[in-house]
């Protein structure tokens, strides 16, 4: 099945981030509702189908990362670099995508990181100081799982913050993210949207396997309660900080072989813009065959 596919041309049928930006060509943006959670845009194929395109096409991504952080090894100033920012309600699979495309690459030069509750210490500081702590270096490919996003999502749902401090952190977030893509940093940010079916099959698998009870938590429940208003809160938060600098993708998330080959995808071709090439060679080969051969 994988020899179907080929590692430089992309599977699906259209471009991935025209079709699944969260801003039309015509300037409407997108909400979750507005996005059919089980669609597959662009593929056609099924599952087993979809899986070999992933796995295909992870070569690509590879060599593209390799680029990078060639670049990065020879410029550590002004090499660029890449941040993904992954959002999804409870069950989405970031955790998957995580393991699944950013385990393609060398882990040489990808980081991950997680935000939960802040600590006592972030507490402590600013909202994004603890984000700037996790910022890729020239180079880099740095993937969150939830982000600083979490400070205007819960806090708006949840009033853990007034309203105007919530209002406030937009712009901050819209000033902070454009300073980065300044700094030499592409910004892309993903909400894979479930489907509050598919979500409640998920939690209930969780629920009726031992092995999967680390992974359940009770407040995952309390947070599906409030999902209309946690919809409403990720529209509200895409409208206030999507740009074409740092744009959002909505990507379909029942099913994870889509999402995760859709964010690929997505990946590759914010690679492939920079247009990255070998770095000139700065030794002698010759010199050091011979040198080798002497050992």
């Amino acid at each position: 099945m994988e020899d179907v596919f080929s590692s430089e041309e992309s599977p699906l049928s259209v471009d991935v981030r025209t079709a699944l930006r969260a801003r039309t060509a015509a300037g409407e943006v997108l909400s979750p509702p507005d996005v059919d959670a089980d669609g597959t845009p662009g593929f056609e194929g099924n599952k087993a189908e979809g899986r070999a395109a992933l796995s295909a096409r992870s070569a690509r991504l590879a060599e593209l990362q390799e680029l990078l952080y060639a670049a990065g090894r020879v410029d550590q100033e002004a090499a660029p670099s890449v941040l993904v920012v992954v959002q999804g309600m409870d069950t989405a699979g970031k955790g998957g995508l995580m393991r699944t495309v950013a385990g393609a690459m060398d882990p040489q030069g990808v980081r991950t990181a997680a935000f939960g509750r802040p600590t006592e210490e972030e507490l402590e500081h600013d909202f994004l100081w603890r984000i700037e702590q996790q910022m890729p270096e020239p180079g880099q490919i740095v993937v969150f799982d939830r982000s600083h996003y979490e400070d205007v999502l819960v806090h708006r749902v949840e009033g853990l913050s007034p309203r105007a401090e919530v209002d406030r952190r937009y712009g901050a977030i819209r000033e902070f993210e454009e300073a980065a893509v300044a700094a030499g940093t592409r910004v892309v940010k993903v909400m894979l949207h479930i489907s509050k079916q598919e979500q409640g099959e998920r939690l209930l698998a969780r629920l009726e396997n031992p092995d999967k009870h680390w992974k359940y938590d009770p407040a995952d429940l309390d947070t599906r309660a409030k999902w209309d208003e946690y919809q409403q809160a990720y529209a509200i938060a895409i409208v206030e900080t999507d740009s074409d600098r740092a744009p959002w993708y909505i990507v379909p998330a029942d099913r994870k072989w889509y999402s995760r080959l859709a964010v690929q995808e997505i990946l590759i071709a914010e690679l492939e813009d920079l247009d990255l090439r070998w770095p000139a060679s700065t030794i002698d080969a010759e010199a050091e065959k011979a040198r080798l051969a002497a050992l």
